[in-house]
Order: structure tokens, then sequence, then C-alpha cells
């Protein structure tokens, strides 16, 4: 079940119907037990005034002094805080993890739990925080390399998996996984190598897991994976896979228009990241650095940043050994990142040209990238009056999307069959909504 508004999972956790809730307030405030407006609080946005949201607090056991300090809909008890202040150790690590592993995977939360500013404090954290020993438990079973070097070997197949079926279908497994390396980690003995690898390990599993929740809508559940992951990378002294983590809290801070906080974030990333090969700086420098300075409209920054971008792709298949994460960043990707900063500075024509390269570069199998930079593609043609042929690209992304479901990617086609510039009763855009409404079903 998708419940992406806070108060719709509090009604879920107390089973209570619109109706409950507007008795719950009628009854607090005299006023009338309208069941619509706490629908409206839910799919309209609309906020409850003061008394509504005190009357709806007491019944929850919520303090009316955390109601005035989160405001709406923060302060609802839908699933507890994120924690952002363990221990920068492996011990912090195991207490992290195991908040991830108790409250993501039932968390439907659709929004933003920690602020921007609240990210850019963590990574600040993660940049001036030194690196302690790989402490292992005492009891349990010993863990050899081999057994490491076989877990590892799992992660290209988990990588594919998230790719191909999309967010929403991996991240049962993702999560199932990363709670099995969490168990080992806390309940066998290692060598301090092992400790690392296994840290290692838990941090890529939980950026995917993280990344997975992202693209199935599920963004506090996001928030949880990534902060944890995190601290498992800084404690397995990993700053390229901790950089790549802040990288994808940058993407998240960018979706939800925090501009600011998503190009502090990035600025984090390539400065925390330390020595990394030519292809890993050129995404995070492109992925996040360029496509923040394109949404804060900074189209010097934007420019400068591609062109080094560029440069260091140039110089990427040149015999560096590059993490393995950074495997999807191939000359496709690269043109469709660069064709995103283009399309947010306005200018369709080459964002345009850069989406059709993205596209004829990029496997057949990658059905949610595809559908991503098509739908993309879309929007330059609407931007520069071609209406019909976007409304074909759109058409011909429906399947991508339902081959590989994505929120983000239904969102992306929602918001670009609204930009077009014909009537609801025109046949063509009559026969795209049958087609969006499928995504929705």
């Amino acid at each position: 079940m998708r419940l992406l508004h806070p108060l719709a999972v509090v009604r879920y956790e107390h089973h209570w119907t619109h109706q409950d809730v507007a008795d719950i307030v009628a009854r607090a405030t005299n006023g009338s037990a309208d069941r619509r407006k706490v629908w409206k609080w839910e799919h309209w946005g609309t906020e409850p005034d003061a008394e509504s949201q005190a009357a709806l607090a007491t019944e929850l056991d919520v303090p009316l002094g955390e109601v005035f300090r989160l405001g709406w809909p923060g302060w609802l008890p839908d699933g507890g805080p994120i924690h952002a202040d363990f221990p920068w150790s492996t011990a912090g690590v195991l207490k992290a993890l195991d908040d991830t592993l108790e409250r993501a995977m039932p968390d439907r939360r659709g929004f933003m739990k920690l602020g921007g500013q609240a990210l850019v404090l963590l990574a600040g954290q993660w940049l001036a925080e030194g690196v302690g020993p790989v402490a292992a438990a005492l009891a349990g079973g010993r863990i050899d390399l081999p057994l490491v070097e076989e877990l590892e070997a799992g992660l290209p197949r988990l990588r594919r998996m998230e790719a191909a079926l999309g967010g929403p279908r991996a991240r049962h497994l993702l999560h199932a996984e990363l709670e099995m390396v969490t168990g080992i980690l806390k309940e066998a003995s290692y060598s301090d190598r092992v400790g690392q690898r296994m840290l290692l390990l838990s941090a890529e599993l939980a950026r995917l897991a993280g990344w997975s929740s992202f693209d199935a809508g599920l963004h506090t559940s996001a928030q949880r994976y990534w902060t944890s992951g995190l601290r498992a990378a800084h404690a397995a002294g990993d700053r390229a896979l901790g950089a790549n983590i802040i990288k994808s809290l940058s993407l998240q801070c960018y979706d939800h228009g925090l501009f600011a906080d998503s190009l502090a974030l990035a600025a984090a990333a390539v400065d925390g990241a330390g020595e990394v090969t030519p292809r890993t700086l050129a995404m995070l420098l492109l992925l996040r650095q360029a496509r923040a300075a394109a949404a804060c409209h900074n189209r010097a920054e934007c420019d400068r940043l591609l062109a080094t971008a560029e440069t260091q792709m140039a110089r990427a298949d040149t015999g560096h050994d590059d993490p393995a994460w950074t495997g999807y960043f191939d000359p496709a990707e690269f043109h469709a990142q660069t064709a995103t900063c283009h399309a947010d500075l306005g200018r369709p024509q080459l964002a345009q040209h850069h989406y059709a390269t993205a596209v004829a570069l990029m496997p057949a199998a990658k059905h949610r990238d595809l559908a991503t930079y098509t739908v993309q593609n879309a929007r330059t043609h609407t931007a520069l009056g071609d209406a019909d042929h976007a409304i074909h690209l759109l058409e011909a992304a429906i399947p991508m999307i339902t081959a590989a479901p994505s929120q983000r990617n239904a969102a992306r086609a929602a918001a670009a069959r609204a930009e077009l510039p014909l009537p609801t009763r025109h046949p063509k855009v009559q026969r795209l909504d049958q087609l969006l409404a499928t995504l929705s079903a």
C-alpha cells in the first residue's frame, strides 16, 4: 500500500478513516465533522487551522511545542525521527543500521523528514570526523575473507536488478541483504580487514536501498538508508563512497526544489571525496554540482563545471581503476545529465541534442533510464513548439515505465503531460491520458 502523506500513514497505523479524524477534531473544537476537509489535508496540500492541529496533537500525545516547532505535517508521528546524531564510529554505524532496518521498510512517508540544512550539517560532520578502528563483536562465528568475497560478488547482480526492475520492486531484496550483512557485523568475529570490507558492503547496500526507496517516492526511507550508509562508508575509510551517498542526498534536495542545499551538498561531496578517478570526479562534478548550479540559474558556473567534467570524461577510459558503483556512468549517462543542465538553463535545443544522443547510446535493457530521458526529451520538444512529437515520445516512454516501475518517472511523465499546449479534448491528448492512467493503476 502506498501512503504518501504523513496523515495517511498516521490514519493507517491507528486504523482511522477520514471521518474518524474529522470526528476527533470536531469533538475538541465544537466544529463540523466534515471528512472532506481531512481528505483535502492529505490530497490538496491544505493546512489545518491551529485549533484542528492542536486537537489532533492531543489525541496523538504530541506536545504542542512540537506542533509549533515542526509545523504541518512535520510534527505528525509517522515512523519516528531520523537520528542523525549517532557517533561516527563502528558502534555508531551498527546503531544507525539497526535504526534504519527497524524503521525504513514500513516507512511510507513520501516527504523528506530531514530538511536541506540538516543534511548540509550532516555532510559537514562527515567531512570533519576522523576514522577510528573497526571493532568486531566477540561472540559468534569467525568470518573470513572468502565469505566476504562471496557476499561482494552479489553486488553487480543487485545493481543490475535495481536498474532493470525499478526501485519499488528491488527495495525489499536490498533491505534483506543489508539486514543479513548488519547481523554479521553485530554478531560475528573478524579481522580488521574483513570488518572494513563488511562495512563497505553495508554502505553500498544502504546506498542501493536508499536509491530504490527514492525511486519509489519514499523519501524518508531513502534518507534513513543513506544517512546510515554514510556512517558505514566513513567508518570503513572510503571517502569516495561517502561522497557518492552525499551526491544522492544532493539529488533528493534538487528534486524537492532545495537548490541551494543541493549545491552545498554537491560541493561537500567533491571536497570530501579525496583522490578519485577521472570518471568518479566527472560524475560527482556533473551529476550534482553542475545540475545544482543550473537549477540556481548560475550559467557561468554550470558551464565551467560541464567543461571540467567533459575533460575528466575524456580521460575516463585510460586504465583507471574506477569504483564498481561508477559503472552506470557511461557516455549515455554523461549526455543525459548534460542535457538536464541545459534544460534547466532554458536551452531546449542543446538539451534535445544531448537527450537524443543519450537515448541512442543507452542499452535497450535499461528501461528506467530510457524512460527518464525519453520523457525529458519530450519536454524539450514541447518547449520548442513540437507538441505532436512530445506526445509520441511520452507514449513510447509509458511501456518503459511499466517494465521498470518508478514513481519519479511517473511524476515526470505527468509533469510533461501538464506542459502540453493542447486542450484536454484533443484526440491525441485523450489517448495519452488513457495510457498515463495505466501507470496510476
